[in-house]
């Protein structure tokens, strides 16, 4: 009757984004969203098979379950006061992924960084691959660079081209308007 009127409890997860050689890059907690059984989300977390929406706590966000290497329950993986985390038996170095990385479906990479509680990893977007690709296409620059002062005008032809002496510029005949209210 409980089960009824309150429902099926949540199934809490640590969301791991990626994981490399003795890193894994950390999201935090986060909830499935899914209308199967309880029994039947934990035995496909337990075959790494969950197919489906996963809430993360740290902003409400509800992303599929593919953006992530893998969706661990809570009692599965122990962080320690270290920046570590016990996980599969054995010791696993972490590394926080910001928000803007949850949805990057790219390669991660962990950088050291100096905070309140001490150094750590935070995870950042791979974009060296991108920097190569860039690097080959852009082409050198070409031609001469001149600098002037900022108050120096550019040469303009129709400002200094020198006029024929035999044929002198016509001055342009324009009529002014007359506006009688203003006679002097």
């Amino acid at each position: 009757m409980l089960k009824k009127l309150f429902g099926k409890p949540p199934v809490d997860v640590w969301v791991v984004k990626q994981v490399d050689e003795n890193l894994i890059h950390l999201c935090g907690h986060g909830t499935l969203e899914s209308q199967d059984k309880r029994k039947t989300m934990l035995e496909a977390l337990a075959r790494g098979e969950f197919r489906g929406a996963v809430r993360l706590a740290g902003g409400g966000l509800v992303l599929n379950a593919r953006l992530f290497a893998a969706l661990v329950p809570l009692n599965e993986l122990t962080l320690t006061d270290d920046d570590q985390a016990y996980w599969q038996g054995r010791l696993w170095r972490v590394s926080q992924v910001p928000q803007r990385c949850w949805s990057f479906d790219g390669r991660l990479v962990a950088q050291q960084v100096i905070s309140p509680g001490g150094p750590g990893l935070v995870s950042s977007e791979d974009v060296s691959g991108i920097r190569g690709r860039a690097g080959a296409v852009t082409p050198p620059p070409t031609g001469e660079v001149t600098f002037r002062p900022d108050n120096e005008l550019e040469p303009q032809p129709a400002i200094t081209q020198q006029h024929d002496p035999a044929h002198p510029p016509k001055p342009a005949t324009r009529r002014e308007p007359r506006d009688d209210d203003n006679r002097h």
